[in-house]
């Protein structure tokens, strides 16, 4: 019987929602999503943020924004410690005030801190992790990741959106035994339509995300460079702390004019639409929103098979073309083959377009729905 699974009319059902802040990116972009369905659904929702930062996505207006504002630049013992009893008392109070149904948390330090605050007062919680363990987890102290995972197995549930990521997390021994894993894939984010005139005067091949080491920029850069392509621009859109080095490479490749980092563009949608193909060039991911991004519109796609996600994404030869992470050579050579061969091309698009309907917003969202209504 799934009718206990949706609101009684008039029942009003609070839930925190969670996060470090909710400035940019995927893990922010998933979490607004996710509190403007709630809210839209009738739920009384409260946002809490660890840090102070305005919104980067919309929410509705009816929704709470709670800020603790705790930027640590004191970096003393004694210190840290006066501010963890700060921002714990803070949390205490407003689960108190509040007195939420359940909390749902994103990222390690708000599930942390979130996690310990509801085990004080018995309220129900769910954490998520958004991006391979072994750069949030298993990077912790010896303490720290012991603390983690007790409060990862007493949450109703461990949200991560790629099967691969589970794996992550056993293999380190503190979470080994931990068996509340649940897979929700991230949904298809929703553009407003893709205008007509182009964005970019040449023929390009598109890539997006943060300008970080991780994202493997690098590597793509160099593939781009060994194809020799006359005719067809690589362009790399998002901001991060390796633009300088990725401007120093294209210099030195003597790339310039033909490889352009065009930073953060409000109009993605333009550019998917009208890239040659997109190329997801990753050392590692949780589960690249910009791979899907791509794929519900039309683009053709290559994608590094790097820990997590590609590979629940993409069925190579089908829907998009999977390649061995970090070799340049086989980035290079599939990019080659997805620009000479316009069958596979075709193909490779129409089917990429089938993830509108998988990882739809309401398909997606009905999932968190049920499980946190099991839950209340």
């Amino acid at each position: 019987n799934n009718s206990s699974l949706f609101l009684s009319p008039g029942a009003k059902y609070k839930l925190i929602f969670a996060i470090n802040s909710l400035f940019g990116g995927g893990a922010e972009r998933v979490i607004s999503n996710l509190g403007n369905y709630f809210y839209n659904k009738g739920f009384d929702v409260t946002m809490v943020c660890l840090n102070e930062a305005k919104p980067a996505y919309h929410l509705e207006k009816g929704i709470k924004i709670i800020s603790l504002v705790s930027n640590i630049r004191n970096q003393s013992f004694f210190f840290r410690l006066w501010y963890g009893g700060v921002t714990l008392f803070k949390l205490l109070f407003i689960l108190i005030k509040e007195k939420p149904s359940c909390v749902v948390s994103f990222m390690t330090s708000a599930n942390i801190w979130m996690g310990l605050t509801c085990n004080l007062l018995r309220t129900p919680y769910l954490v998520s992790e958004r991006i391979t363990p072994d750069y949030t987890v298993h990077q912790l102290n010896h303490f720290l990741r012991w603390l983690s995972a007790r409060v990862y197995s007493k949450s109703k549930a461990i949200v991560v959106p790629s099967k691969g990521m589970v794996d992550g997390f056993r293999k380190n021994k503190s979470f080994s035994a931990l068996s509340n894993f649940e897979v929700i894939n991230n949904p298809v984010s929703q553009f407003s339509a893709a205008c007509i005139e182009r964005v970019y005067p040449r023929k390009f091949i598109l890539s997006v995300g943060r300008l970080d080491h991780q994202k493997g920029f690098d590597l793509l850069i160099k593939a781009y460079k060994k194809l020799e392509m006359q005719d067809v621009d690589l362009l790399i859109s998002g901001e991060g702390g390796e633009r300088e080095n990725l401007e120093r490479q294209i210099k030195d490749l003597n790339l310039n004019g033909r490889v352009k980092l065009i930073g953060y563009q409000k109009n993605l949608q333009d550019y998917y639409r009208q890239a040659e193909m997109f190329v997801l060039s990753s050392r590692n991911e949780g589960y690249p929103n910009v791979l899907v991004e791509a794929m519900s519109l039309g683009c053709a796609c290559v994608a590094t098979n790097c820990e997590f996600g590609p590979s629940d994404i993409i069925e190579n030869e089908e829907n998009g073309l999977l390649v061995e992470a970090n070799s340049i050579k086989y980035l290079s050579e599939a990019i080659e083959r997805t620009m000479s061969d316009p069958a596979l091309k075709i193909k490779m698009s129409v089917n990429a377009q089938l993830i509108n309907q998988t990882n739809s917003l309401e398909n997606t969202f009905a999932k968190w729905e049920k499980l946190i209504l099991t839950h209340i």
